[in-house]
């Protein structure tokens, strides 16, 4: 295979390999390896399990992208390529440092991160959090047990494990090598051994570095069960780390956010809609990736201590460059202690402390069904009893803790979910020996010892574990849900009874057609109840995805709504897929009656006007909807005046002039005295000749933002692309 053209490397013709080449393990990153170092340029989720299927050379530095955020997730995941550094790579024991090389603000903000993940909080956080004496001693006391220590036993920074090289005039020299930033994610490295020019742009989506395989035939929604969405370790290169999905009565909570979480919810059959909640254990990168959630169209509740809440959005917030209260406006706090129980929209759940290298809890879960009260607990990232009999009789933890754990691992319970990982800060399977669980089900763990193969399961992607069936009235509650967000608040029960009393469920298996385009209506609309589906439209040359639904959304009623006969597109389900299929004739009827038609109708004609205006491009059709709803379109004639006070505008067609500067306001500008994250533009102007105009008021608007975590991420960050970087809840440096 020759090198790539942008590669100069030393004449290869004495047979020797080149000492310079370069490869890309993933999508959202690159490597130049220099002889047998590797330089990593961006660090998408779990690019460490890439770069050991790859298995080529030594990591020696990591160069940190410009842009932080690239289809749906972070890129410049540190904490598990660092733990490979020091400890699979002998970089610790070798006395070795790990380069890092960015720009200033990146590099103290990635260490602030990593002092979270890798040390956790000081004593001054707990204490102006308000955490409980007993608590925080505990929390500090294994923080330092587990910490790494200098020879004179203080705890080392996490400075301590990198070389800092910062970019000045954009050029960093490391004595090495050095690297050149070219423009906006593109590089060149320069070497004795040659030179070699990365560009990080261009990348239209991410994959984990492994094959996710998904569902094909629906899983019926349970009452109260788990999905699994992965089972391994963050150094397991052909598995996903551990993540878990409770499910109750038909709603979803995660068990920690799983990194490419939607890839893994996806193959599950499971849209973001429904998930309701995240229970969050602690920080660490495998556990606590939250940022695919900040892309959702509803706040998730984060079920967690308040500390450890604090220290998701500060993570969070280093993560991005973005101010901590900023973060935390797409999140809610369901704030739980432990040895608290709360009751959870009838789910019961019970915290824990486990102990682990950060603050950690475990939870167990209690659903009752006709009088019968069911668990399934949780324990969390765990230390093995050994250990933690060590620590209690040192007096770093108290021995109530000990005796909480041991009583989880030994009680009867429908399922006992643990941390099987026999590592350094991990569990040991033997501990679960005596447990009296119906089912014991391992995390954290490739495989386990053969002897265990026959007492013991490992969790692994795809796995369910059903405690309670569901039945057809939990299709029921959801679709009712569903038709009250759609519709609102007050819609008649006898109406909702009429809609289904005449209804049916039905299931479709991954790649099934539901819709075909030119088709007749055969007299049905559907409200997807679970999974994603594309609508897909064909031109008379090819096919194009014009648009994605998921749980949540209506499909095929437009045809009632409009008279129309024939279906205009195909709908195809790319997840397993179940729907609520209502009569035309009493979807219809039921829109009509209740005043909705002409609202549906304003809506569907707005779609993709909104779709297409550059601040709305990236939303999902739920979102787009929602700002549907308080769309105002103009047709202005020549001269006509609008006035934009409150209101935030978008000139459609034509051209405008402002009534206080005479200035020309063209095709595709943004108007209105009210625009968000952004300076205001003008409030007053008249037509130069016809004109459109959409606006958008900005009382309702600015309520929606904060509730809609995709809108108001989205909104700001494409404030961000046109004004340079520059903003207000943008953080400053850190030095």
């Amino acid at each position: 295979m020759s090198a790539p053209a942008d590669i100069v490397t030393p004449t290869e013709r004495s047979g020797h390999p080149p000492e310079l080449c370069q490869f890309q393990p993933m999508q959202g990153c690159s490597v130049v390896k220099v002889d047998n170092r590797v330089l990593l340029f961006g660090q998408p989720p779990e690019v460490l399990k890439s770069l050991i299927k790859k298995g080529n050379g030594r990591l020696d530095s990591v160069i940190l992208p410009d842009c932080r955020e690239r289809c749906g997730v972070l890129l410049n995941n540190l904490e598990f390529p660092l733990y490979y550094f020091l400890f699979v790579d002998n970089g610790l024991a070798e006395g070795r440092r790990l380069r890092l090389i960015g720009n200033a603000d990146h590099v103290h903000q990635v260490l602030e991160h990593l002092r979270l993940t890798l040390l956790g909080p000081t004593r001054r956080e707990l204490e102006a959090w308000g955490t409980e004496r007993d608590i925080r001693d505990q929390w500090l006391n294994a923080i330092e047990f587990f910490a790494l220590k200098s020879a004179d036993g203080s705890i080392r920074p996490v400075e301590d494990f990198f070389e800092i090289t910062f970019f000045e005039n954009d050029v960093a020299e490391t004595g090495d090598f050095s690297v050149r930033r070219l423009a906006k994610d593109i590089f060149e490295v320069s070497a004795p051994q040659g030179q070699a020019k990365v560009d990080l742009n261009g990348t239209e989506r991410i994959d984990p570095p492994y094959l996710v395989n998904g569902d094909y035939i629906p899983n019926g929604l349970t009452q109260f069960g788990v999905e699994v969405l992965g089972g391994a370790s963050g150094f397991s290169p052909e598995e996903a780390s551990t993540g878990l999905v409770i499910s109750f009565n038909g709603h979803y909570v995660l068990i920690d956010a799983i990194p490419f979480l939607d890839q893994h919810l996806r193959a599950r059959g499971i849209a973001k809609k429904q998930i309701s909640a995240v229970f969050l254990t602690h920080l660490h990168d495998d556990h606590c990736s939250l940022f695919p959630l900040m892309l959702n169209a509803h706040r998730a509740d984060v079920i967690t201590t308040r500390e450890i809440f604090h220290m998701a959005m500060h993570k969070l917030s280093m993560g991005l460059g973005w101010k901590t209260e900023v973060i935390s406006e797409h999140f809610n706090l369901v704030e739980i202690r432990p040895g608290q129980t709360i009751d959870y929209y009838g789910l019961q759940i019970k915290a824990h402390c486990t102990v682990h290298s950060i603050p950690t809890i475990g939870g167990t879960f209690y659903a009752t069904h006709q009088g019968k009260v069911h668990e399934i607990c949780v324990v969390g990232d765990n230390q093995s009893f050994t250990e933690i009999r060590e620590m209690v009789e040192l007096g770093l933890i108290p021995a109530e803790t000990e005796e909480t754990l041991k009583r989880l691992y030994s009680r009867e319970c429908d399922l006992l979910i643990a941390d099987g990982g026999m590592g350094l800060i991990h569990g040991d399977p033997a501990d679960a020996l005596e447990s009296q669980a119906d089912r014991v089900v391992f995390v954290h763990v490739d495989r386990l010892p053969e002897r265990f193969n026959a007492t013991f399961s490992l969790a692994s992607s795809g796995k369910r574990y059903t405690v309670l069936d569901g039945n057809s009235s939990l299709y029921l509650t959801r679709a009712m849900e569903f038709l009250v967000e759609i519709f609102g608040q007050n819609i008649s029960p006898r109406w909702l009874g009429m809609l289904f009393a005449d209804m049916r469920i039905r299931r479709y298996n991954t790649d099934d057609v539901i819709i075909k385009q030119g088709a007749g209506t055969r007299g049905v609309v559907y409200l997807l109840l679970t999974g994603h589906c594309e609508v897909i439209h064909h031109d008379g040359k090819g096919f194009s995805v014009i648009a994605t639904r998921e749980a949540g959304e209506l499909i095929g009623e437009m045809a009632v709504i409009t008279g129309q006969l024939l279906r205009n597109a195909s709908v195809m389900a790319r997840t397993p897929v179940t729907v609520c299929e209502f009569r035309e004739e009493t979807f219809g009827r039921f829109v009509e009656y209740t005043g909705h038609r002409q609202r549906l109708l304003e809506s569907w004609s707005k779609r993709p006007l909104i779709g297409s205006l550059p601040p709305f491009r990236e939303l999902n059709s739920t979102v787009v909807d929602m700002i549907c709803a308080m769309a105002t379109r103009h047709k202005l004639r020549d001269g006509e005046e609008l006035k934009l006070a409150g209101l935030w505008g978008f000139l459609l067609e034509g051209e405008l002039i402002d009534n206080r500067t005479g200035n020309i306001v063209r095709t595709g500008e943004e108007l209105g005295n009210a625009i968000p994250f952004a300076p205001a533009g003008p409030s007053s102007l008249s037509a130069r000749g016809d004109a459109d105009v959409l606006t958008l008021p900005s009382d309702r608007l600015l309520k929606l933002i904060p509730q809609v975590p995709q809108l108001n991420y989205r909104l700001r960050r494409y404030r961000l692309a046109q004004h340079d970087q520059k903003a207000p809840w943008l953080l400053n440096s850190n030095r």
